[in-house]
């Protein structure tokens, strides 16, 4: 508490301790009674706000607020397209060289995920035409990172959340819906799955695209989209029944009138 830490993080540090102590427990038999003691501590408990995403309007304001006519206003529309494209979490973009790029049959991108899992995310053509423009303008070889940043190295979480900051500012003047938002990369992430769903995609399918290893982590999506639950809502027709008047019978109307 002193450090002020969240309720998820101190679960998920939890989490790591009792993964250790369960590996601790056939090393150190003579230890089981504390072993026992820590592995009883239950996970704290917490509300799980509805899903934070951005409409398509605003996506769009986002994606076209950086300069085109700048080096790293440049690297910042392709930046920004391909995270929104892909759905890739920050340490994937970042992540991403070069030769991970396929832009000659069908366009992809491979990421390189958590666990060292990799997935293969395909590309709109705008995204791929983008892309092709920015490679024949750095000159990049197979090695090199895609979104380097002005010394030629990987960019940092910082930066990149850094260089979407100034995207949002400057999208923000003429996109009303923008206004007191909060921006980072992650909700660029929460808007492609969103999207995906709303135009129809499996569940399953965006599982896949996100690269979530518990298909039931999508679901989540679900619960935050409420156009779809009114065009389920709208589905359903209201029952037709008739509101019946009570009549009390003479046995009570005798009862209440000796009261």
């Amino acid at each position: 508490m002193a450090r002020h830490n969240s309720i998820r993080s101190r679960n998920l540090r939890l989490a790591a301790i009792r993964s250790f102590l369960h590996y601790a427990a056939s090393r150190v038999p003579e230890s089981l009674g504390t072993i026992q003691q820590v592995l009883s501590i239950p996970m704290k408990r917490y509300e799980r706000p509805l899903v934070r995403f951005l409409s398509r309007e605003e996506i769009c304001a986002l994606l076209d607020a950086p300069s085109p006519n700048t080096w790293c206003g440049q690297r910042d529309r392709v930046m920004l397209a391909t995270l929104y494209n892909t759905g890739a979490r920050v340490s994937e973009l970042i992540g991403i060289r070069v030769g991970d790029v396929e832009l000659d049959r069908s366009p992809s991108v491979r990421l390189h995920g958590k666990g060292r899992k990799e997935r293969a995310v395909p590309l709109w053509r705008s995204t791929a035409s983008q892309i092709r423009l920015w490679l024949r303008q750095i000159g990049a070889s197979p090695g090199q990172w895609l979104f380097p940043n002005r010394s030629g190295g990987p960019m940092t979480r910082t930066g990149i959340t850094d260089r979407l900051n100034l995207a949002y500012e400057a999208a923000a003047t003429h996109c009303v819906g923008l206004k007191g938002r909060r921006i980072s990369p992650h909700l660029v992430r929460h808007a492609t799955a969103m999207h995906l769903l709303q135009a129809g995609v499996d569940l399953t399918v965006i599982a896949l695209w996100l690269g979530h290893e518990n298909p039931a982590t999508t679901h989540m999506y679900i619960e935050a989209d409420l156009a779809m639950k009114e065009r389920a809502l709208s589905t359903l027709q209201l029952p037709h029944s008739r509101q019946h008047r009570y009549k009390p019978t003479d046995r009570v109307l005798q009862f209440l009138e000796g009261l």
